[in-house]
Formats: structure tokens, sequence, C-alpha cells
């Protein structure tokens, strides 16, 4: 019994064996998706390997111009975000702590609202006041879904500055304008890049939002996943789903050569 008790008091000091859970959760729910993914979008319905599947994306030029078209939207909503994130993030940077807390939890309040919940009471108010719903209102929900994320990581970034940095620059006779575009600017792009892929990647894969907002008259690429797999079509929904997945891959790795190039700048 002694021995018992002293092997489950091992295994609970080890500070390796708390991890178990998390390598068990992500197998089961990403690394067995992902490859399930990969599975599907390599073979045909026959279960045999092939490239149909992506010889037919290429081949349907519908689907092509839908993933550009989400891209345009995606880079499109994003600028955006950076336009009204950034001032944003910066005047609550410059506020009194307890002050920007606050506002900050202002700005993320909505993100406690299901998005469906959010959509749909921007359909209601684009109703009320008599707004066609069209690729504008597409965009205004995308922005208005998605600029928290892109306000919190700045922010966060633009908080943590060391203020005597800014302090020596103005000692040495630089204006303010000089301050933040060379010192305040370059130090914050880890979170500028960060709120990118946190609004550029949900923007690329979502569907609910271009549905409700635009009566299902504009698609996006998620739009175009989602109906090949509820019709039954699990490979070539599977493909489309890669694509995807390779494409927010290389964006990922773009915005982590960013942050290294910035790294080694800062040393």
């Amino acid at each position: 019994m002694r021995r018992t008790f002293n092997r489950l008091r091992q295994l609970v000091r080890s500070q390796r064996n708390w991890a178990i859970p998390y390598v068990l959760f992500l197998g089961f729910f990403v690394v067995v998706p992902l490859l399930l993914i990969a599975s599907y979008a390599f073979t045909n319905g026959s279960g045999h390997f092939s490239l149909e599947n992506f010889t037919l994306f290429v081949n349907h030029i519908e689907s092509v111009n839908t993933f550009v078209y989400s891209i345009g939207i995606a880079i499109l909503t994003t600028c955006l975000c950076i336009l009204l994130g950034y001032p944003a993030a910066y005047i609550l940077s410059r506020m009194k702590p307890q002050s920007a807390s606050v506002l900050v939890v202002l700005f993320i309040l909505p993100m406690w609202i299901n998005i469906l919940v959010r959509t749909l009471a921007t359909v209601a108010l684009f109703d009320f006041v008599g707004m066609p719903l069209g690729e504008g209102t597409l965009i205004f929900g995308m922005v208005y879904n998605f600029l928290p994320f892109m306000i919190y990581p700045i922010y966060n970034v633009l908080s943590k500055i060391d203020t005597s940095l800014i302090e020596s620059a103005q000692d040495l006779g630089a204006t303010h304008r000089e301050v933040f575009l060379k010192v305040v600017l370059p130090l914050s792009m880890p979170g500028v890049g960060s709120g990118i892929l946190m609004v550029f990647m949900p923007t690329m894969s979502t569907f609910a939002i271009a549905e409700l907002l635009t009566l299902n008259n504009i698609r996006l690429f998620g739009s175009t996943i989602q109906e090949n797999i509820n019709n039954g079509m699990w490979n070539y929904g599977a493909a489309l789903s890669l694509i995807m997945l390779l494409l927010i891959g290389v964006s990922t790795w773009f915005n982590r050569d960013g942050k290294s190039k910035d790294e080694r700048g800062l040393l």
C-alpha cells in the first residue's frame, strides 16, 4: 500500500506528467483531425491515392475566384482593423492603467456574446436603417467582429514598451513624430503581426458572417468548404480545407520570420 502511494506521489510531483493530459488532448483533437483531412484530401471516393481533388479545384474557375476573392476580403478587413485598431491601442497604452483596463474590457465585452448572435443583431440594425445587405455590410461585419483581436495584442505590446527608450530618444532631440516612427512603431510590430494573424485567419475561414450579412449572395471560401462537406463531398472539401491550412501556415511562417528579424534588429 505504501509503495503504491509513493508511486502516485512521484507521478504527481513530476512536472512532465502534468503535460500528459494536454498532449493527449492535442493528439486527439488537433493531430488526428489534421491527419484525417490530409488523408481525405489525397484520396478519391474509392479510397485510393489521387490528386484529382486538387486538379478539380484548379480547373473549377468558380472555386478559384471565390478563393481569390476571400483573400481580398481578408486583406481589406485586416488593413481596416489595423487602421482602426492601432490608434485605439496607442491611446489606451498612454492612459492610466485603471482607465485603460476598463476600456479594454469594453472592447472585449462583445466577444462574450456568440458571434452568430452579434451578426444577427448587426443584420437587424441594417434592416432598421434600411441599408441593403451586400459587400459593404459584409466588410463592416468582419471589422466589427474581429477588431478587438487587433486592438488587444497591439495594446499588450505597447503597454510593455520601456518608457526609458522613449525618454532617451527625446533627450537626444527626437521629435514626437520621430519617436513614434523610430521607437514606438518598430517595437510594436510583434503586436501588429499577432493581430494580423488573429484577424486574417478567421476572416479567410468564416462563412456564417458572409451568409447572414449578404443573404448568401456573396460566398467566401469557408462557405465553399461547408457546402461541399454538407453535400457529402468529403474528399473535395478536405482538399479545400488543406489548401486553406497551407495558406494559414505560410502566413504564420512569414509572421514568425518577421518577429525574429525584429528581435535581431533590437539586439
